[in-house]
Parts: structure tokens; C-alpha cells; sequence
């Protein structure tokens, strides 16, 4: 099964290059390209096998949400002129991912079930289940860290730390939750709950630019909205559509990303199995089908879509 591991362009003009989890950062002054990779992570691991179509899966959606949350906050997309492949501005990273929930799922209730009943210094009510809905969606951010785990933090430790200032900090949370209702709409019209997720935002020229991908099944997690109230009600697992079914797997094989623990055999059918998985958030997302691209000279192909369109979009 053909999927995209790794590039390893070099362009004129290029004045660096950031080889994250998923994606491959090419930096030309202030403008970036990022190419969307089949490379999957999961407890802030990269697994050894990429997925195929799932950097299309992933680029395409995030487009479609960046486009439609864009008279919320400005967000850095110039173009995408491939589906693997975004370009746009070069913002200054804020060093914290928001991530927002409004259900008690994946690590939010792996540390309530644990006992604790206050996460990122937001207390949480007694007696709530598995999936439940919160009574407010609640802002739990985390570190944004260059290597290994993410961790999580207050919002009184970020401002305590010098990490983001106040004024900033208050324009992330307020589009935090603007952007998580935007989202939970757009869920809402293909009947699925946006359960929780992430953004990132960056400075461009003073101001607050939304980056990196939105509502995608890496940064977000989905329930399907029918059958949700009487799964809830018999103590049912939720139909999902995240990539919780990835971390399940792993868990159930032994390996949360931990010292001394090996990850589990990938084999053909498992990764053809997380493939369709990605192909079907993505038709339940957008009610489209998915059309799959060539990976016949796929590496060729983002490498002239790049030559091509860094430069076209200078003002």
C-alpha cells in the first residue's frame, strides 16, 4: 500500500525546513508550505507505518473548515493548490494548543475515572459518566511542545509563566469558543457531535491568525449524533469517528506511548483498516465522496505544486 512518508525537497528560496509528527514545514521568509503527510502519530508518537490517503483526508478537511470559520478569526491559508499541500503565512507560534471539550471523553475522562475531578484548574461536577455532555464546553489547553509529550496547564500557569500575555490569552479563548461552535454547527448539519478539539493559533504582523488544521480526525474527536442519547442512557460505547479507535488499539496492545514499551505490529490489514476509517469521517464530514488521489508520482507532483504557487502569492 503506496502512502506519503516523507519528503525531502529543497527549493531556491527556501530558508528552512520542520519535519513535525505528520506534516513536512518548507519555510520561505513569511511564507510557509506545509505538506500534509500519511504519517499517523497517537500518544505523541509517530507509528512506524504511514496510512494511506489520510494527509488528504486531512488537508481537504481542513480547508473546508479554515474557509468556513474564516470571518470568525483570520487564519494563515493563502492556497491549496494540491491535496496534500497548504501554503500560506508564516506566523509566530503561541506555545499552547487550546484544546476544548464539551463532553467528558478520551484523556479528559481517563483522568476523571482516576479520581481527579479538576483538569487544566477546571473543576468538574461528581457523577458524571463516560461521554457524558459537560454543562458547559470547558477549555483545557496544553503545552505546545517541539519534542515528546504535550502537557497539560492552566490557564493560571500559562499567564503566570509569561507564556502568553492576558490580552492575548483572552483573544484565544473567546475564539476558542467561537471556533468550537462553528464547528459543532457544521458537525451538527452531517449529524455528528464535535465531542472535542484543538486549535492553534499564531502572531502575524501584531495580529491573532488561527493555524495549522481544524475539525480533522487527528486534532478532533466525533460521536455520531443518532443513537448518542440511548447509547448514553444503556452505558453503550459511542459510534465514533476520531482517532480515539487508534489510541483504543494501542492500549489494548499494550503501548500509551510510555518508557519501555514497543509498539504493536502494524500490519496490512490494520493499516488499510485506519485508512477507511479516515476516508469515512471524511464522506460523513462533507457528505461528499472521497476521490482518491494517484500516488503515482506523488512526491513530484506537491514538490512543482510548491515551485509553483510559494511565490504567486506574494502581494
Amino acid at each position: 500500500m503506496e502512502a506519503i512518508k516523507e519528503t525531502n525537497f529543497s527549493f531556491t528560496g527556501q530558508t528552512g525546513f520542520y519535519r513535525g509528527k505528520v506534516r513536512d514545514v518548507y519555510y520561505f521568509e513569511d511564507r510557509l508550505a506545509i505538506v500534509a503527510t500519511d504519517r499517523i502519530s497517537a500518544f505523541d508518537v509517530v507509528l512506524p507505518r504511514a496510512i494511506p490517503y489520510k494527509g488528504q483526508v486531512l488537508n481537504q478537511i481542513a480547508s473546508l473548515n479554515l474557509k468556513a470559520t474564516s470571518d470568525i478569526v483570520p487564519n494563515w491559508v493563502l492556497a491549496t493548490p494540491d491535496p496534500n499541500l497548504t501554503i500560506g503565512y508564516r506566523c509566530e507560534p503561541y506555545k499552547v494548543e487550546m484544546v476544548i471539550r464539551g463532553y467528558l471523553a478520551g484523556h479528559a475522562w481517563r483522568e476523571y475515572k482516576a479520581g481527579k475531578r479538576s483538569v487544566c484548574g477546571v473543576s468538574l461536577p461528581e457523577g458524571l459518566h463516560e461521554n457524558d455532555r459537560l454543562p458547559e464546553p470547558i477549555i483545557t489547553p496544553t503545552t505546545k511542545a517541539d519534542e515528546g509529550h504535550d502537557e497539560d496547564i492552566s490557564r493560571e500557569e500559562i499567564l503566570a509563566k509569561g507564556i502568553v500575555s492576558e490580552q492575548d490569552y483572552a483573544k484565544l479563548e473567546a475564539y476558542t469558543r467561537q471556533l468550537y461552535a462553528k464547528g459543532t454547527e457544521l458537525a451538527r448539519q452531517q449529524g455528528l457531535i464535535l465531542v472535542d478539539t484543538k486549535y492553534e493559533f499564531g502572531n502575524y504582523k501584531g495580529e491573532v491568525y488561527l493555524i495549522d488544521e481544524i475539525h480533522t480526525p487527528d486534532s478532533s474527536r466525533y460521536f455520531y449524533s443518532q443513537g448518542y442519547e440511548e447509547r448514553q442512557q444503556k452505558g453503550e460505547p459511542q459510534k465514533q469517528l476520531s482517532k480515539e479507535f487508534v489510541r483504543q488499539w494501542l492500549i489494548e496492545n499494550g503501548f500509551q506511548g510510555k518508557d519501555g514499551q514497543t509498539i504493536p505490529e502494524m500490519t496490512d490489514e490494520v493499516v488499510k483498516s485506519i485508512s477507511e476509517r479516515y476516508i469515512e469521517l471524511y464522506e460523513v464530514f462533507t457528505g461528499q465522496p472521497f476521490i482518491r488521489e494517484d500516488y503515482q508520482n506523488v512526491l513530484s507532483r506537491i514538490e512543482s505544486h510548491i515551485e509553483e504557487n510559494i511565490f504567486s502569492t506574494k502581494n
